[in-house]
């Protein structure tokens, strides 16, 4: 069976944000064209970002897949970081823990764009 590779940033029981791989089997469709199940979205937003940019330490409001267009997008949480380019994805499920007080020291992620185009992306909300 066909699998799609689903790159996951999420929040780990001890609060810090994690990278992880989990697979989504292609087990619809014809041979051709083997799709996955259908999931439900909550609708979709555009972002660019200027070359330059890079973000403080967040974590997502809500969960969503993030599609890289353009440009690439560097992704890092303590102690590791990944690079994303165009017609790679990641799903963010970086939430702050119920309860808790954002502490950048603890919690979230960065980004920036790399290298010398703009970075664009399209977010399909979870």
């Amino acid at each position: 069976m066909a699998f799609f590779t689903k790159v996951i940033l999420f929040t780990d029981t001890d609060g810090r944000a994690r990278f992880k791989e989990e697979v989504v089997p292609l087990g619809q469709g014809t041979p051709q064209s083997m799709l996955s199940e259908v999931f439900a979205s909550g609708g979709y937003q555009l972002r660019t970002s200027p070359v330059g940019f890079r973000s403080q330490f967040h974590c997502s409001g809500h969960t969503q897949w993030c599609f890289i267009l353009q440009g690439q997008m560097e992704i890092g949480v303590r102690g590791e970081s990944r690079v994303f380019g165009p017609g790679q994805h990641f799903y963010s499920a970086d939430l702050l823990p119920e309860g808790a007080t954002f502490d950048p020291d603890i919690h979230g992620h960065w980004s920036c764009q790399v290298g010398d185009q703009p970075l664009v992306t399209l977010f399909v909300r979870g």
